[in-house]
């Protein structure tokens, strides 16, 4: 009983009765750099297992299934698309789920046994039924890692939720370079199963950080005890000094210098600041009226209030275009240059640096959003992509100026989509902050985060879905030029729905 009890102490982070001992390592194991690090490193184990494959997929159903050559491309596409429909309606599952649990990490550990899962089907299995199960568990475990991870950033960070969310712009750049060229080098020298053999290893340097990780507000439970009694026996040592002098015979001076040890302790303790935040509870809970409120709010009171927002609404709006034009180009881009340069796959992806290294400047594009709000930086980056966009249709022939011309549009166009993109999934946790700023107990005690960022995830997942169709038609149909003007096109009605509703600078309740 006792080692089942640890167990559960272990894995859920609750305290299993009043005298269970602090875990070991806690200050390091709920530090916000750990959190930070878990949660990317989930972040990019999902991105880099959903890019690792899509190389492999092709021979995956030639030599394990047995499909033949002519039926590949169909069930190609209909695998990568259970991937997008589980994580569409997985999403505002998981997050609802996360803001309904104690804790966020149980989540994150039902995605890994789904990620886990999922790996082992797509690696072993030999049947088509297999291979859509295990993308329906890899869409299902991204949801999850997507909606609650980004749920528990936003719990870490306090209000450097620009910054935070900087960070998920690089683990998905990261994931997205490095992926393909891996899957792809890895398949050519070692074969199939070697491919996934490096997915089981970063799966399972996920499992371990997952598992090491303690989220801040299970790790209160025993730092907030800590603190009590503390301040408990400074309390006692300045009874102790009264009774030393019950006639008062000590200057005020020299009743300071007997309490300095003890005040010392009570001034520099981590945790006053939330001693002041339970004081300031407790006289707010002397007022029934917030608590009934929060007691009686119902999920759908705050879907119903999150949708009817119009900042959230051109917040998702954009995240779905931002994630249409970016997913658009990973369908068609390689093509377009092997048709036109007569470039293999691994001088493609080489030209994929140029889309996706300038991920990496998404935590001083979080910065702004913190400090000036998600309006003009995303309107800024919108309207950025625009003319790059109309202008690759000026990329035509197999020439050295043309393919520089290429490097040089692509590379801006990776400046324009993380100026697009990182205010906007900031803006999930502004809005929140501010309808909660506005009538307070209207999410409940526990917030909405995870729901929030489940909508992301499924504006998210439904650009992923919609951009590569939407592309890869244009094209066949009508030429890379006339998809580029389209994508054009499709970004400016992102500018217009940034410009007109999105938020401007942040007003949050820590900032009053």
């Amino acid at each position: 009983m006792g080692f089942l009890g640890n167990s559960r102490q272990f894995l859920s982070g609750t305290r299993k009765n009043s005298q269970s001992k602090p875990p070991c390592l806690l200050s390091i194991r709920s530090s916000t750099t750990l959190i930070v690090l878990t949660v990317n490193l989930a972040i990019f184990t999902d991105i880099f297992f959903y890019a690792l494959i899509i190389p492999v997929i092709p021979f995956s159903l030639t030599v394990q299934v047995g499909i033949e050559e002519d039926r590949v491309q169909n069930w190609t596409s209909i695998l990568l698309a259970c991937y997008s429909v589980a994580l569409f309606v997985g999403s505002p599952l998981a997050g609802i789920y996360a803001d309904h649990t104690s804790s966020r990490r149980w989540p994150l550990l039902i995605g890994l046994i789904a990620l886990a899962g999922s790996t082992f089907l797509l690696c072993f299995g030999n049947s088509i039924g297999l291979l859509v199960l295990g993308r329906l568990l890899q869409g299902f475990s991204a949801s999850i890692v997507w909606s609650v991870g980004s749920a528990l950033l936003v719990d870490t960070m306090d209000k450097a939720i620009g910054v935070a969310m900087g960070y998920v712009g690089i683990s998905m750049s990261v994931g997205l370079l490095i992926a393909p060229a891996i899957g792809g080098a890895v398949y050519n020298a070692a074969g199939y199963y070697a491919v996934y053999y490096i997915a089981f290893g970063v799966v399972a340097v996920d499992i371990l950080l997952r598992l090491f990780m303690i989220e801040k507000k299970v790790a209160r439970q025993w730092i907030d005890e800590e603190h009590n009694s503390r301040l408990s026996a400074s309390k006692v040592d300045q009874t102790d000094v009264e009774r030393a002098d019950p006639s008062g015979v000590l200057s005020p001076e020299g009743r300071r210098n007997s309490l300095r040890r003890s005040g010392e302790i009570s001034q520099h303790q981590p945790g006053t600041n939330q001693e002041r935040e339970k004081e300031a509870e407790a006289t707010a809970g002397q007022n029934p009226t917030p608590l009934v409120a929060c007691e009686h709010t119902s999920m759908r009171r705050s879907v119903k209030t999150l949708l009817k927002s119009p900042r959230l609404l051109s917040a998702l709006w954009g995240l779905f275009v931002q994630a249409g034009i970016m997913m658009g180009f990973d369908a068609t881009l390689a093509l377009f240059l092997h048709n036109t340069f007569g470039w293999n796959s691994t001088a493609a992806g080489i030209l994929f640096l140029a889309l996706f290294l300038p991920g990496f400047i998404s935590p001083l594009v979080g910065l702004l959003a913190d400090r000036y709000g998600a309006n003009w930086p995303s309107f800024f980056g919108f309207c950025l992509s625009v003319p790059l966009l109309v202008c690759l249709r000026f990329v035509t022939e197999n020439t050295i100026q043309h393919k520089i011309l290429l490097g040089f549009l692509l590379a801006l166009l990776g400046v324009a989509l993380a100026f697009a993109n990182v205010p906007l999934m900031a803006e999930i946790t502004y809005v929140i902050e501010s309808k909660a700023a506005e009538e307070p107990g209207i999410f409940g005690e526990k917030g909405v985060y995870g729901l929030g960022y489940g909508l992301f995830t499924m504006a998210f997942a439904l650009g992923g879905t919609i951009g590569p169709l939407w592309a890869g038609y244009v094209v066949d149909s009508a030429g890379w030029g006339t998809m580029t003007w389209s994508f054009g096109i499709w970004a400016a009605s992102g500018a217009v729905t940034t410009y007109i509703w999105l938020g401007g600078q942040t007003q949050t309740p820590q900032t009053e």
